[in-house]
């Protein structure tokens, strides 16, 4: 089984967003039971609540579902568990680098490295912007996820 770990800072609005939109391409792909995906922020401002409202709207917009989804942190032992750990932004990469194992650190990478065709490297924190903000990180996270999936697959 590949697991694949989503990295933001407060895990309230991108990571749950990569989270749950990654869920639904494994299920879609007829991959579950294959990949176990899971997210987590690297600060624990927003530990045990739901994703943002708004990411959450955003969703339900597009026809995925995060209402499952809570809050954690990153434990250093997902380092050994994952084999993915993608942050949203180089902060959280910078982050996460830092926290990581030696052994490990290969696995931490930026997520957007998996979007084709994308001249963005960073997932932008949409909480203080705009509503459009959301809807510009689910294009992100929906061209980076694909690009994700294809790298699992081979």
């Amino acid at each position: 089984m590949i697991k694949v770990l989503f990295v933001c800072m407060g895990n309230i609005c991108r990571s749950p967003t990569a989270h749950g939109v990654f869920e639904s391409m494994i299920k879609d792909a007829g991959m579950i039971g294959d990949v176990e995906v899971d997210s987590a922020g690297t600060h624990a401002y927003h530990v045990g609540e739901p994703p943002d409202k708004r990411s959450a709207q955003c969703a339900t917009k597009r026809g995925f579902d995060l209402s499952y989804i809570r809050a954690r942190r990153v434990e250093v032992s997902d380092f050994e568990y994952f084999d993915y750990v993608l942050a949203m932004d180089a902060d959280n990469l910078s982050i996460l680098k830092s926290m990581s194992p030696t052994q490990h650190k290969d696995k931490v990478r930026l997520f957007l490295d998996f979007a084709k065709d994308q001249s963005e490297s960073e997932v932008p924190d949409p909480y203080y912007g705009g509503p459009n903000g959301f809807d510009h990180v689910f294009d992100l996270v929906e061209a980076a996820s694909k690009g994700l999936l294809e790298d699992i697959k081979k």
